[in-house]
């Protein structure tokens, strides 16, 4: 049974279970509900990398940090259609684009993005987007063009969203999310582990993705990946213990979500990623590249799903493709909307350390 009233009590009493005994209950309720041998794996194609406006904490994206990302503008669709193909030959049944935005505006890049999303769908694999804040006009605009889920991260409890973001507020994340649960569109969102936040805050933004009804279909769990720059660098790494306490707790308060093991997996051994597949992760992201932050070779993937006796999940097991509608016959056409997103106004100290420390940067070269 899917409970919609978990509180941080509850899921903080679970989290700190006997590791076994977690792990025992996390495993017989994905057996549940789950093929426990087959797990779905996606490809993360960053569509228009760098630039973004946004501070948030763990991202080298951000415009106003200095990090090494090569910035480059929105990809053609021809170009993501080759990198679709691609991700298909090598497993993967579904195709993830990010696009470094605050929010979409509607337009000339927005028209190439709903045409991607009709070219992915038209080769039999599922299509996510994450692209920022959205209205209803445009989540309807992107389940007609044929879009299966949408990605937008809560990050965190609410409470320490504050000392990671300070130019958006999380009440805008769930007002994304609710936006897309009007439309046909399934619903990704999850958060990151490691940026420096209390075992409460975990169980804080299962407490926030619990309630929300229905739960999502789809839930990262990412390890913070600190990159120099950013004003998370100095952040250790989590343990392997915690990624799998983190997935075996959100299996059993989400019974029937996909849990996808997602950033942080190039620091974890094969025998720590099989803990978490038996935990209850049912999905990874494939391909050298996170975004901008490194993952492990396809090859490498594909070989310990050998050695674990796993198989790539086929597309759309979960829900029926989604019909693409040729742009020319859509129903909803774009409304010019200028949303007022908010902008909570605080500072967070080592977001403007950072900051200040890119403009130096930047004044030497």
């Amino acid at each position: 049974m899917v409970r919609h009233d978990w509180t941080k009590e509850e899921i903080l009493a679970i989290y700190n279970k006997p590791l076994m005994e977690l792990m025992y209950e996390a495993a017989t309720i994905h057996r549940k509900h789950h093929n426990p041998n087959q797990v779905q794996v996606s490809t993360l194609l960053s569509i228009k990398t760098g630039g973004c406006p946004e501070d948030c904490g763990y991202c080298p994206q951000a415009a106003r940090y200095h990090t090494d990302i090569e910035g480059n503008d929105l990809m053609s669709v021809n170009q993501v259609k080759a990198q679709a193909l691609r991700a298909k030959s090598s497993g993967s049944s579904r195709v993830c684009m990010g696009a470094a935005w605050r929010n979409v505006k509607d337009g000339e890049e927005f028209d190439q993005v709903l045409e991607m999303v009709r070219t992915i769908n038209q080769l039999d694999m599922e299509v996510c987007c994450t692209l920022g804040m959205l209205t209803e006009n445009q989540a309807q605009r992107l389940a007609e063009a044929g879009l299966y889920a949408y990605n937008h991260n809560l990050d965190s409890s609410e409470e320490y969203y504050k000392e990671v973001i300070s130019t958006r507020g999380y009440e805008d994340r769930l007002k994304t999310l609710d936006n897309v649960r009007k439309t046909n569109v399934t619903v990704c969102s999850g958060g990151i582990i490691g940026m420096g936040e209390k075992i409460e805050d975990r169980a804080g933004m299962l407490v926030a993705l619990t309630t929300l009804n229905p739960q999502p279909e789809s839930v990262p769990i990412n390890a913070l990946v600190p990159v120099e720059g950013t004003p998370l660098e100095e952040q250790q790494p989590v343990s392997i213990w915690e990624m799998i306490r983190m997935i075996a707790t959100t299996r059993i308060v989400m019974p029937e979500t996909q849990v996808r093991l997602s950033a942080g997996r190039t620091q974890m051994s094969k025998e720590g990623q099989a803990m978490c597949f038996f935990a209850g992760a049912n999905s990874i992201f494939a391909g050298d590249k996170l975004l901008t932050t490194p993952n492990p070779d396809v090859n490498e993937d594909m070989e310990l799903f050998k050695e674990l006796g796993l198989q790539p999940m086929k597309p759309f097991m979960k829900k029926d493709k989604p019909t693409s509608v040729p742009a020319e016959e859509s129903t909803y056409q774009p409304m010019g909307e200028k949303p007022k997103w908010s902008r909570p106004g605080h500072s967070i100290e080592r977001n403007e350390e950072a900051k200040l420390k890119a403009k130096l940067k930047k004044q030497e070269v």
